[in-house]
């Protein structure tokens, strides 16, 4: 027979295995994917992912603009709080307003810390945080996450991988967050499109001021090259979210006070 203190135990550490479980965002609806996993690399011929870090930033709308009127898709990795909080109401609208338009949502994970330094709980919190922002702002739950400068270790593949997350860095650095002026960013995007690879990976930043006024001539150069402009999912041919809901009602728990 168990006694009544090991039955209250017992109810105890069930409570919290299950509320890590929720905390996390680990439930049945995740799909684990290899450790492994972790791609450079467009796969469908002739496409180009044009991918933003950093925001949601108060560039947002006028990328997700200028994106649209060139019939012209992009994927946004987005952080929690780095240059400001996600779930202020102007940084949720923006959210929203690029996911209402059509194009891919993505984690660069909460504060862009350099993952390769933080323990497995950390690393959890970390990705989890933006993700459930991400969720309840738009009702998708990501499955691809960017780790903040590229950088990441076994470890971060597991904890991505127990997320069913796939870790997507880039094959062209705009060099847009080194300093590069725009005659230099733009120069970097003719000379990649004259060489001609069958597919584009790049790398480019929402919170860079230049960012806007670059990219109307950067989508004039690929689409004139004969390149589809497409998220990152679709370059990849892989679906862009793990499972889709409806958004939530934005309640006092939007806050990154509590982080």
């Amino acid at each position: 027979m168990f006694t009544q203190k090991f039955l209250v135990a017992l109810l105890l550490a069930a409570s919290l295995v299950s509320a890590s479980v929720l905390r996390f965002g680990l439930d049945k609806r995740i799909k684990k994917r290899a450790p492994g996993d972790v791609i450079t690399k467009c796969t469908v011929n002739n496409t180009v992912a044009l991918t933003f870090d950093d925001g949601p930033y108060i560039w947002l709308n006028e990328i997700v603009d200028t994106l649209n009127a060139a019939n012209a898709k992009g994927t946004f990795f987005f952080n929690g709080d780095n240059f400001g909080c996600i779930y202020d109401e102007a940084m949720t609208a923006r959210v929203k307003y690029a996911y209402d338009h059509g194009h891919q949502m993505a984690s660069h994970t909460w504060r862009h810390l350099h993952l390769n330094t933080l323990n497995e709980h950390q690393l959890h919190v970390e990705m989890w945080a933006v993700e459930e922002a991400i969720y309840r702002i738009t009702g998708v739950y990501v499955a691809f996450t960017r780790p903040p400068f590229g950088e990441y270790n076994a470890l971060v593949q597991q904890v991505a991988a127990a997320r069913g997350q796939t870790l997507a860095n880039w094959d062209f650095d705009s060099r847009d967050a080194a300093g590069a002026s725009m005659a230099q960013t733009l120069g970097a995007y003719t000379n990649l499109i004259g060489s001609r690879p069958p597919t584009i990976l790049t790398l480019n930043h929402e919170v860079n001021p230049d960012t806007p006024r670059d990219l109307p001539n950067i989508i004039r150069e690929l689409q004139a090259a004969g390149y589809q402009l497409v998220t990152l999912a679709e370059c990849l041919g892989q679906e862009p979210y793990q499972f889709v809901s409806p958004p939530q009602v934005r309640d006092a728990s939007w806050t990154c006070g509590r982080r």
